[in-house]
């Protein structure tokens, strides 16, 4: 019977976990006014709403925008970091990984109530570039443990002998190194994009009302104007995960094919 419960009950967990995430989608095709099931009509009224709009058009694009700044660079200082974290070996170095890491621990507002302060004295608050730097202070430990995992793997002795034979460290790193250690880069990346990309308590705090992100926009849209369009948008974002989790499916493939070539 052990045989076909454990899958059973695994299903029946998975089916209560996923459930209310595709319960959305038959309420952004909702004909009504309001939020309700079960759906009066069905329509893609929601949808045009939140493709001809304007305000929710700058929303989506200014996430966009916030998230690819954030994926680039977080994924140049999170890689960098994990590199000299695991090339190098001194005191302090578990101390300085845990450093890095507090941002996945610290509560989002009492990072966010910090940042707003922080940031208000240098006159980076209520801007683009200001959220910019938070999400990637907040998203550059994903990296870093991606990458470290990445590392961990990789033989150092091929770096030594390239820069033995007179290889630049730069150009060792870049040749030897990164394709190696690719799949770790890519998934990191895609991590810190996801993260900024759905961040709501910092980007409250940070940007102004010229600055709302999508995931802001449907907080308000919630919060303020009750607008159905929160369910389209809400199912182009379950869309953009599962895009982001095929992606990194894909890096994680790889990264075994070019694990399993190099044992070889």
């Amino acid at each position: 019977m052990m045989r076909f419960a454990v899958p059973a009950f695994a299903i029946l967990v998975l089916v209560f976990m996923i459930s209310p995430i595709f319960v959305i989608f038959p309420l952004s095709f909702s004909s009504g006014s309001v939020l309700t099931l079960p759906v009066p009509g069905y329509s893609l009224q929601w949808y045009e709403d939140f493709f001809f709009s304007e305000r929710w058009l700058s929303a989506t694009k200014n996430s966009f925008i916030v998230g690819f700044a954030t994926m680039f660079l977080a994924g140049i200082l999170g890689t960098m970091a994990a590199f000299g974290i695991n090339y190098s070996d001194f005191r302090g170095k578990k101390l300085i990984l845990a450093a890095l890491s507090l941002p996945m621990i610290v509560p989002l507002i009492v990072t966010a109530t910090s940042m707003f302060l922080a940031f208000s004295i240098v006159g980076i608050a209520n801007s683009l570039s200001g959220l910019v730097i938070a999400h990637t202070i907040i998203a550059a430990p994903y990296v870093v443990i991606t990458v470290l995992a990445s590392l961990q793997t990789f033989d150092m002795n091929l770096l030594r002998a390239a820069l033995s034979l007179g290889a630049h460290p730069i150009t060792a790193f870049r040749e030897v190194v990164m394709p190696m250690i690719m799949p770790g880069v890519i998934a990191g990346a895609i991590f810190a994009f996801a993260t900024s990309f759905d961040e709501l308590v910092i980007a409250i705090f940070i940007t102004g009302p010229g600055q709302f992100t999508l995931p802001r926009q449907m907080f308000a849209g919630l919060r303020e104007f009750l607008s159905p369009t929160i369910s389209a948008a809400a199912v182009i974002m379950v869309l953009l995960s599962f895009v982001l989790l095929f992606f990194t499916e894909l890096v994680r493939q790889r990264g075994e094919r070019l694990k399993a070539s190099s044992n070889e």
